[in-house]
């Protein structure tokens, strides 16, 4: 008999780090959690590496390959804890990170109120190089050595150690930063340095300079994290493969990611929307909204024939990040998040999040301020304890809270606690709204997709006010990002702005530009471990109509690049354009399009696991899964049946009021609603047609 093998998906969240383990022989998976330890991530990762293999009585020899999304670059962005970087330009660009895109957010009317933020660098850490490339690339002034060297001794005595590099056009050609790079190192040899050619080969100064100034930020700490993991993990299981989720729905080995750490500021979402994609698709929907609702924030993503919707117009916290990523919308509104009284008397709730650390009301150690969590605990929605018991909640403390915010607000406490739950859905419903709607997408058209620890408890609510036909709860929703993670393949993507009407398009010029991309692609692959014949090359382009600041990517058919396949090309920008925006310009000849980047993916397939279809009932009703009852407050208090999931049987239906907990999250099924088990175990919640 063969030895068992297993993968293991890692996701850690701010909260708890989830595990989910594969068998590669039964696809079955085996999940757990501990908590996240943030003064030292890897901690918490490496007994969550133990803690699986315990379970599965194997030993670090059993495991073929690690996935880990991580949180590290995120929250470095998020919380602004940024060291001290130095930024090298070309002269006269000195002030780019000022002026930066001279728009004020909430149009111009916000001019009078709004502070512009501070800068990423500030202007005294600033230097400049004089030469000059035009947009093709050609030189029109040679690099000045001098000033690079003279940059170079300053940012070493000034003990900064951390540069970014952004010279003008040098995405057309990088030989001026490969120079500059150089003297960086004979210079400065201790530094750490990123430069834009090799961070974004794309045009736009500003959010070029943002995005190598950012990659160059989070480097010496991903660096560190991922280094001290490789080496713990070669203590239990010694070379094996580990991956780390990148914001593109792609992985990349641990040994790469080093090298380009922005790539991971999405990781966690990322392989969430892809874990929910590929289970609802196995399900039968191919349109899809993803709900991933944690302690401090829900992210929402949209998903159509099983490719979660990709965006370079992204950033984290306050810095704009042109590399492809997920298009994940994030809300502050999870379990954790606070309610609160605006100075004006009303009730608000979230982005403050009461987090792990005091936690909610009811938590053991719990904070002093009400939130989400306490709301539920209250209504009865949620059992008095957490993960099967292992942390106890006191219905008592919460229920104080709410009184005492009730009593500021005139509301009595089943009216304070639906009132924070209705802001929090409403919080969530105009999140999704911006993924669909704002995208030229009807929301009515979608299955919402939830899951995380918190994302299921208000899909009833969230499907009323959206008009929603149906939600669908994975099993075990708390891990169903670790479990995404196995679901992904190793992806690179390479990017060159290559400017041109399409009428004047130059086809050699594109076929060499997409040659070297797709080169570049493969040269990334062969490094991973793939051979020629299992590796994918997808090629795409930005097209725009001329005069407009914004581009829409379509994809460019593979094979021989003929006037055809451009043509078919440009076809599809003007389809995709009327999606978007509700018009095109495909029947009116004086609107030039304009070709503006060639992008190439290069696609590692790994084995996915399979989902196991289940036994189904055998014919006993789900009374054998009711576990008792409880008082939970809907539109009034009902004495409410409570399930627990794992006794429920593939063709089982639950009709509301109703509450079904499992491990690491429950779902309330509100009057009017019942909820089905399918052949995988996925919940779908409907309406009642009675």
């Amino acid at each position: 008999m063969e030895p068992r093998r297993v993968r293991i998906g890692i996701d850690t969240g701010g909260t708890f780090t989830d595990v989910v383990a594969v068998d590669e022989a039964t696809g079955r998976a085996t999940t757990t959690k501990t908590p996240s330890t943030p003064a030292d991530p890897a901690e918490g990762f490496l007994t969550g590496v133990r803690k699986v293999l315990d379970l599965l009585g194997l030993d670090g020899g059993a495991i073929t390959a690690v996935s880990h999304g991580t949180t590290v670059a995120t929250n470095q962005l998020l919380e602004g804890e940024l060291d001290r970087i130095g930024f090298l330009t070309t002269e006269g660009y000195e002030s780019v990170l000022e002026i930066a895109r001279q728009s004020v957010p909430d149009g111009y009317g916000n001019s009078y109120f709004w502070v512009k933020p501070p800068r990423i660098v500030p202007a005294d850490l600033v230097r400049t190089v004089r030469g000059r490339l035009d947009h093709h690339g050609a030189e029109v002034r040679p690099l000045d050595e001098d000033d690079a060297r003279a940059a170079a001794r300053f940012f070493r005595d000034a003990g900064v150690g951390t540069i970014g590099v952004c010279l003008l056009h040098s995405y057309a050609d990088d030989a001026h930063e490969r120079r500059v790079l150089e003297i960086l190192r004979e210079e400065h040899p201790g530094a750490v340095v990123s430069t834009s050619s090799q961070v974004l080969r794309e045009y736009r100064e500003y959010e070029r300079s943002v995005t190598t100034l950012v990659d160059a930020a989070v480097k010496p700490r991903v660096g560190a994290y991922v280094t001290a993991i490789r080496e713990r993990l070669d203590g239990i299981a010694p070379g094996v493969p580990f991956y780390v989720m990148k914001s593109n729905g792609g992985v990349l080995s641990a040994e790469e990611v080093v090298h380009q750490p922005i790539t991971t500021v999405l990781s966690g979402p990322a392989a969430g929307a892809l874990g929910a994609a590929l289970v609802a698709g196995a399900a039968g929907f191919d349109r899809v909204l993803t709900c991933d609702g944690g302690g401090t924030s829900t992210d929402v993503t949209v998903v159509v024939d099983g490719e979660p919707a990709i965006t370079t117009e992204g950033s984290v916290g306050a810095y704009p990040s042109k590399i492809p990523m997920i298009d994940v919308v994030t809300v502050g509104a999870g379990g954790g998040s606070i309610a609160w009284l605006s100075p004006e008397g009303t009730l608000k709730v979230g982005p403050r999040s009461a987090g792990a650390d005091p936690g909610p009301m009811c938590y053991p150690s719990g904070g002093s301020e009400p939130t989400v969590t306490d709301a539920h605990v209250v209504l009865g929605r949620i059992p008095p304890h957490l993960l099967g018991g292992e942390i106890p909640l006191s219905v008592d403390a919460a229920r104080a809270g709410l009184v005492q915010l009730g009593e500021q607000l005139g509301l009595d406490l089943e009216r304070t606690a639906t009132g924070i739950l209705e802001i929090s859905a409403w919080n969530q419903a105009n999140a999704l709204r911006q993924v669909t709607v704002a995208r030229g997408l009807d929301v009515r058209d979608f299955t919402l997709t939830t899951f995380g620890g918190s994302g299921s408890l208000l899909a009833c609510r969230l499907m009323d006010v959206l008009g929603l036909p149906r939600t669908l709860v994975p099993p075990d929703p708390g891990n169903l990002s670790a479990f995404g993670l196995l679901t992904v393949d190793v992806r690179n993507d390479h990017v060159q702005t290559a400017i041109s009407r399409h009428a004047d398009l130059d086809l050699d010029r594109v076929r060499s530009v997409f040659a070297a991309l797709e080169d570049d692609a493969r040269t990334a692959l062969d490094g991973e471990g793939f051979p020629r014949d299992r590796q994918r090359v997808q090629r795409s382009a930005d097209l725009r109509y001329v005069g407009q600041a914004f581009e829409v990517r379509v994809p460019v058919s593979d094979g021989d690049l003929d006037a055809a396949a451009v043509d078919q090309a440009c076809q599809a920008f003007h389809a995709a354009h009327r999606m978007l925006y509700g018009y095109d310009f495909a029947e009116d000849a004086r609107q030039a399009v304009e070709w503006v980047n060639l992008r190439v993916s290069g696609i590692g397939p790994i084995r996915r696991p399979d989902l196991v279809e289940l036994a189904p009932a055998d014919g006993s009703g789900t009374d054998r899964a009711v576990t008792g009852s409880r008082p939970v407050f809907f539109d009034d208090w009902t004495d409410t049946p409570t399930h627990s999931r794992q006794l429920l049987a593939p063709g089982h239906v639950v009709t509301g009021p109703a509450v079904i907990e499992e491990f690491g999250s429950t779902v309330p099924v509100h009057p009017g609603f019942r909820a089905t088990v399918d052949g995988f175990g996925n919940l779908l919640i409907e309406r009642d047609a009675r």
